[in-house]
Formats: structure tokens, sequence, C-alpha cells
């Protein structure tokens, strides 16, 4: 992302706070910005305790896998731990944190036009289960499980 603008204060303006801050801008793409604080007197950020640290994430799209490993490779270089890539079958990604805590995740498409339709066609039976049993519908079981790489139409006879 191209880094767009700084902002830095003493103060606070909307409280007049006395506090100093960095407020930086990057371009997201899209007309989509993403701003970040500095704040160098206060403790680092927390989370929610009741929410899995996995669950609270930013996700951003990136070309292609080539450009996720060397971002990969520059996070890590600057000491960053990276996890993964993770293969979601319709998608690879990695995740990390940034300085402020917040956990971001960079991911590639991966998924064929079947696989999207396939996701589309049994959205809303899924939804419509999850709102009654509180459990993971299995309509896609088969981005986990393994089939997705066996083509089903074929006819062996």
């Amino acid at each position: 992302m191209n880094f767009i603008l700084a902002i830095a204060e003493n103060e606070v303006p909307s409280t007049k706070e006395p506090d100093p801050y960095m407020h930086v801008f990057l371009d997201a793409g899209g007309g989509n910005v993403l701003a970040f604080f500095e704040l160098p007197t206060k403790p680092p950020m927390g989370r929610d305790m009741n929410t899995p640290e996995w669950t609270q994430h930013l996700a951003l799209k990136v070309q292609s896998v080539e450009e996720m490993l060397e971002t990969k490779a520059k996070l890590e270089a600057d000491g960053i731990h990276v996890l993964g890539p993770t293969d979601h079958t319709i998608f690879k990604s990695i995740y990390f944190f940034d300085p402020s805590g917040h956990r971001l995740e960079l991911a590639v498409n991966t998924a064929t036009p079947e696989m999207n339709k396939k996701l589309d066609d049994a959205k809303w039976d899924m939804l419509n289960e999850w709102a009654v049993t509180k459990k993971a519908p299995q309509h896609t079981r088969w981005m986990h499980d393994g089939s997705h790489s066996v083509d089903h139409s074929v006819d062996h006879s």
C-alpha cells in the first residue's frame, strides 16, 4: 500500500487532551484508506479477551501467490512473525500482527468458477441451517476434506 498522509499533533483535536500521536494513512485501493495511530504515551493495545484471537482481523487481497510470499519474506526479514501460508482451497493467505496489535491477513484468490458457483448455491441453505442448529453445515465440507480436487462429474462407465 502506498503511504499517502501523516498527521501528528501533541494535543487531541477533539478533546484537547495533551497526548502526542502520529496518524498514518495508507491507500488500500478502490478508494479505501487504512489509518493507524502510534500513541507513544499509552500502553500497548489490548483486544477483546472474550473473542478468540484468530477471529478479529482485517483481510486484504493480493494479486498473486508470489506477491503474498514476497511480502511474507519482507515481513519476516523485519522480525515480524507470519503464520502461513494457509490453504483455504478457495484462497491462500498469511496472517500477522501490525505494530498496533491488529491481526492482518493477506489473501490471494485460488477459487475456480465451479467452486464459486458451489459456494453461491449453498450460501442461503447454510445460513438458514446455522440459524437453527448453531452447528457447522456440511454443504461446503469439500473445501477442507480434500474432495475439491476430485472431479465427480466424470462418467467412468
